[in-house]
């Protein structure tokens, strides 16, 4: 029971990571309006976030890695906070980006940390169970707190969202160097070896998907507020009440993408889902002008979305199953990585083309993907034959 309490608390810091990472989608309009600058321009938050996260992260492992576990811990947590206080404290939109690249550094080592801890304390045959509460509290932050920190923007200023954040991640590091036991560091494995295996095409192929599946979803969601608000015409209540159910759809779509993978393979499941986020993002930009078609619309997009989410870590994890916890952190980057792309080729888009094109861009993005997934099922296939006959 101790460890479950404990594992909740890494859960709850989760949350607080996962928010700071996807309240800018949810409040992007305020953010621009507030800050005077482009749509646009408030999307390369969300880029520089993920980029800094995406990169930096591994190398800080790395670094940390023989280090003890709550320090690094604490001290990630420390410059999460501190970035989320200079959120909240500094003027204009250089700064704001100054403040994202510390929360990033900080944000990154604290989620990965989590999930060791979290495998350390948990009982004997628990460990999974402790891994998913984790990051069942990133995908909250979905759920949760960008509808809430919407509310939360309309009624006190987006900055104060920030605020919060940082008061919660304070508490966190109270009750953390409070409850969470001292435990002895890792053996780092090197860069080197970790990026060694980009050069098997099966483990490259495998990635690809990761990045252009999200990609193509990060196109389309970066600017989702925007986007319902003035293409589909959208009001304030009807906006937060649309993120508060895509957020929930998506805890739903990875409970069913899990559950189809084992009954029906990985493949089935990613093209699939693939196929109706595709689908989806189309729907959403024929009928833009019909509020019940935008919520279904939402709705089984999110639900698609992240059903490709659990298949595809376990997908990369039996394509080299030696090197499993390896890839697991490589794909984490590339999520990271994808969501930066997705964001930065968004702005693009907004800019040089239409707010209401960036639908369509991401379902391309997607299409990539879902030919990719095909492709490794065909070399699948061809190769399960061989061994059959031989």
């Amino acid at each position: 029971m101790k460890s479950a309490w404990k594992v909740y608390i890494l859960a709850v810091v989760s949350f607080l990571v996962g928010t700071s990472e996807y309240i800018i989608s949810g409040i992007l309009d305020t953010i621009a309006n507030s800050l005077d600058i482009t749509v646009a321009a408030a999307g390369q938050l969300i880029t520089i976030f993920s980029l800094v996260y995406g990169i930096a992260t591994p190398i800080l492992m790395v670094l940390t890695a023989g280090l003890e576990r709550r320090q690094v811990m604490l001290y990630a947590l420390g410059l999460f906070v501190v970035g989320n206080i200079l959120a909240f404290l500094l003027p204009g939109y250089g700064l704001f980006i100054l403040a994202r690249i510390v929360m990033a550094l900080g944000a990154g080592v604290v989620v990965v940390t989590a999930l060791n801890i979290a495998a350390k304390i948990a009982p004997p045959g628990k460990q999974a169970g402790s891994i998913a509460t984790v990051i069942m509290g990133f995908t909250a932050s979905l759920i949760i707190g960008v509808p809430l920190g919407r509310m939360i923007a309309g009624e006190f200023g987006w900055k104060a969202v920030f605020g919060g954040i940082a008061v919660l991640g304070i508490a966190a590091v109270i009750l953390i160097r409070s409850v969470i036991p001292r435990m002895e560091g890792d053996k780092p494995v090197p860069l080197a070896r970790q990026l060694a295996l980009l050069k098997k095409g099966k483990v490259a192929a495998g990635l690809s998907i990761t990045f252009f599946w999200l990609g193509g979803y990060s196109i389309a969601y970066t600017y989702l507020a925007p986007y319902l608000l003035d293409i589909s015409g959208l009001s304030e209540p009807q906006l937060n009440t649309a993120l508060l159910i895509f957020g929930i759809a998506s805890l739903v779509g990875s409970k069913v993408g899990g559950y189809s993978t084992d009954r029906w393979g990985v493949y089935a499941t990613l093209t699939g889902g693939m196929t109706l986020h595709i689908l989806m993002l189309v729907m959403l930009s024929v009928f833009i002008h019909s509020a019940a078609a935008v919520f279904i619309a939402l709705i089984l997009w999110s639900f698609a979305a992240w059903s490709s989410g659990p298949t595809q870590q376990y997908h990369l994890a039996t394509i080299e199953p030696e090197s499993s916890g390896i890839l697991l952190g490589l794909n984490q980057s590339m999520m990271q990585l994808s969501m930066a792309a997705g964001a930065g080729i968004g702005g693009l888009v907004v800019d040089r083309i239409s707010l209401s094109s960036v639908t369509w861009i991401g379902a391309l993005g997607v299409l990539v993907a879902v030919a990719v997934t095909w492709a490794l099922s065909r070399s699948h296939a061809s190769s399960s034959a061989i061994k059959t006959s031989a």
